[in-house]
């Protein structure tokens, strides 16, 4: 798929203004080298210093995704971006869509979605992601940038025009098996025990997959099967 591209000193939302524009047939993407009310999911917020990183929107029509299956577009975009990131050491997806390089955060995704009858007529797909920022002054546990990883600076063109390519390869040559398969074996923390916190305290237990509908299912030390939509876990992540 081709993108039109359109890149702006500053705005509130890459989100909202790309939400303004009228699709013709092909995806856009607002590119701002500065967003003054970026957020995550839910009430989060998104630090990213002026000109050092890439702050987006992509917004399409998902035409071979049912509403049903909407998480794929989540899995998609997230395994676009560790294709982008595969320069790095150690990229993982931290379910349902963050991006981690070890235990720091490098990207935030944020997906909003029109829903009409049993289809998607409208998807907008907002990105944080951190090339250049070397210090971070939010209460963000472990954040990390492409720079800090790599000790070099980064072309945030030539980054954004990859992570376009390897995303529009995905709904050019939509296989949608292969995309679950291929984020499954990405998962943060696929292998060992870990500690994770629900409505009911803390317990350790393994990754036991995450189903097409996005549920992510964990397997506690008493082998019991736990399952959870977003918000209701908390990954217990030390800080670094």
């Amino acid at each position: 798929m081709l993108f039109d591209l359109i890149h702006i000193d500053e705005t509130d939302s890459t989100n909202a203004l790309a939400r303004g524009y009228t699709l013709r047939g092909k995806g856009i993407v607002v590119w701002a080298d500065y967003q003054t009310a970026g957020r995550g999911q839910g009430t989060n917020t998104w630090e990213s210093a002026r000109g050092e990183n890439l702050t987006l929107s992509i917004r399409f029509r998902p035409e071979s995704v049912k509403a049903a299956e909407q998480f794929i577009i989540s899995m998609a975009i997230s395994v676009a971006l560790t294709q982008t990131l595969d320069m790095l050491h150690g990229v993982s997806i931290k379910w349902p869509n963050d991006i981690y390089v070890g235990d720091r955060k490098i990207c935030g995704i944020l997906i909003e979605n029109v829903l009409k009858g049993g289809s998607i007529k409208d998807c907008i797909i907002g990105i944080g992601l951190n090339v250049n920022q070397t210090h971070f002054v939010s209460d963000a546990p472990n954040p990390t940038s492409m720079a800090i990883e790599s000790g070099s600076e980064h072309d945030r063109q030539q980054v954004l025009d990859s992570l376009l390519r390897n995303f529009g390869a995905l709904l050019d040559h939509w296989d949608a098996e292969g995309l679950r398969r291929t984020y499954r074996q990405l998962l943060y923390r696929r292998e060992g025990m870990f500690d994770y916190s629900d409505k009911d305290g803390l317990f350790r237990a393994s990754l036991a997959g995450v189903e097409d509908d996005g549920h992510l299912l964990l397997r506690d030390g008493e082998g019991r099967l736990r399952r959870y939509a977003f918000k209701e876990v908390n990954y217990r992540i030390k800080e670094l």
